[in-house]
């Protein structure tokens, strides 16, 4: 019979890191949609048209490296993204099965409506904290993620310096 010790308990499980890392990441989508759901816009959505603006004509299969979403969760995303008239998908001239990413005007002014509630979400996620401790917080949140980066099952690759 396993001891008290090796048991987990309820109290010992609301202390666990990916416990906690899950219940933050529930609470920063309700946030999220709270702030930008009159936009009919997911946190998922925004990032990949971030990333289409940023990086015109990037394929999907980059477009998951950039937002850590696996294949079939991006592709998803671009459907809806493209059923909404927010992105377009055209063949490349060098490989016609790939298919090249471009944000549409209607895109673009999608994201520049979120921008103000996308802030508003990031302060109502730290406003809990002391103001001393939200730089430290991103700090160490920041450093545990590029750490563990290649645990993940899709890690993240960073943009190209321009």
């Amino acid at each position: 019979m396993p001891s008290d010790e090796t048991v987990m308990s309820v109290e010992r499980l609301y202390s666990r890191p990916g416990h906690l890392i899950r219940r933050a990441q529930q609470i920063a989508v309700s946030i999220f949609v709270e702030e930008c759901g009159a936009l009919d816009l997911t946190p998922v959505q925004y990032a990949a048209l971030v990333a289409i603006r940023s990086q015109p004509g990037l394929d999907a299969t980059r477009l998951s490296a950039l937002v850590a979403f696996d294949r079939s969760t991006v592709g998803n995303v671009l459907e809806r993204l493209e059923g909404k008239g927010l992105i377009v998908r055209v063949n490349s001239p060098e490989d016609r099965r790939l298919k090249l990413l471009h944000i549409t005007d209607a895109g673009v002014d999608i994201v520049e409506k979120a921008e103000l509630g996308v802030q508003r979400t990031q302060e109502r996620i730290l406003a809990p904290l002391a103001p001393a401790d939200r730089d430290h917080f991103i700090a160490l949140l920041t450093q545990l993620v590029e750490l563990n980066n290649n645990a993940s099952r899709v890690p993240q690759s960073t943009p190209p310096k321009r």
